[in-house]
């Protein structure tokens, strides 16, 4: 609460002589006997009514008080912010290839990838986000949207043995993975649009290869945050064969290459995570690289509030008025 006239409140001092004259004066006025002995008088009990003697004071300090606020016009503030917000358009590229089983991260590569992915989606509530998965043939998961709660239900129905229950065609088209991405971006009207592709192999299908999908992404002005999972050596990853678990040796690594060159044709930067840790950290950098830019215009109204103070102090100063004929009325 604001007070559009502050000097009016000065008048409050004017309560300290009043208080003062008051209690001078209440001595002076109030009838008194003569008596001999008053010992008598010291134990008796007071009544009710000269208890609440100093009521009157109080209602008129506070009357007094409440119109010095009505003098001084105090004021609400009413604000609030417009908004304008520049928005990024992401697709999130993930490799959905068997060997994403590999339990190199924990509990495996996929899992891994699904978890940070999901940290990254909350904490980007304002942009377009969507999801294209990719093994050997590619396919968009969700549609970039800003209703992320489908998203991340989207992202977690994600099977990691699509491909080995014949879904979809095994190996790794990055190619066709990334775009697939881009072709959700290029009619994108905002000014920054992303692709973060994620894989732990080299490009062994698909009809277009890496470096075409990134010179078409340059093309419509799409930027490539490439990340390579997994460490630089063959694992195993393990699989279900009547009812028991299986481990498949992976003979292929990361094309570290390949994922490099893809990120600088498109100005983007290439990652490498061998644990969670990194993985996590990587997508926090990403993440600090493409903020959405924010605009706020600042409006703010004022109101008069001295309603509610003229009606308290009209409503005591009627008590007081009340309380002064009746109950402590004075006979003369």
């Amino acid at each position: 609460m604001e007070f559009a006239n502050q000097e009016y409140l000065f008048l409050l001092l004017l309560l300290i002589p009043y208080i003062v004259w008051y209690v001078m004066y209440r001595k002076k006025s109030e009838p008194t006997m003569r008596m001999s002995d008053t010992m008598a008088y010291r134990l008796a009990p007071r009544s009710w009514k000269v208890r609440l003697m100093p009521l009157q004071l109080l209602l008129r300090i506070a009357v007094f008080v409440l119109l010095v606020l009505v003098l001084a016009r105090p004021q609400t503030r009413n604000s609030w912010k417009n908004k304008t917000m520049e928005g990024i358009d992401i697709m999130l590229a993930m490799d959905v290839s068997t060997s994403m089983l590999e339990e190199d991260l924990k509990p495996n590569r996929m899992e891994a990838a699904k978890q940070v992915a999901a940290e990254f989606i909350v904490g980007r509530p304002n942009d377009n986000i969507g999801l294209t998965i990719f093994a050997g043939e590619a396919f968009t998961q969700c549609p970039m949207t800003t209703d992320h709660a489908s998203l991340l239900n989207l992202l977690q129905n994600v099977r990691t043995d699509i491909a080995q229950r014949g879904l979809i065609e095994n190996g790794t088209a990055i190619g066709m993975g990334l775009a697939n991405a881009v072709s959700r971006l290029k009619d994108s009207k905002a000014k920054s649009k992303v692709v973060i592709l994620l894989t732990d192999g080299s490009n062994n299908r698909g009809d277009l290869s890496p470096m075409t999908a990134a010179e078409i992404a340059k093309s419509f002005g799409v930027r490539v945050y490439t990340i390579g999972v997994g460490t630089q050596k063959a694992g195993a990853y393990s699989i279900t064969v009547s009812g028991g678990a299986q481990y498949v040796n992976i003979p292929e690594e990361v094309d570290t290459k390949i994922l490099s060159d893809i990120a600088a044709a498109t100005d983007g930067e290439f990652y490498l995570a061998t644990n969670n840790r990194e993985l996590k950290k990587i997508y926090g950098e990403i993440d600090k690289l493409e903020k959405s830019k924010l605009n706020v215009k600042k409006f703010s109204k004022r109101y008069e509030a001295y309603q509610p103070l003229a009606i308290a102090a009209m409503l005591l100063l009627l008590l007081e008025m009340l309380l002064r004929i009746t109950i402590f009325r004075k006979l003369p």
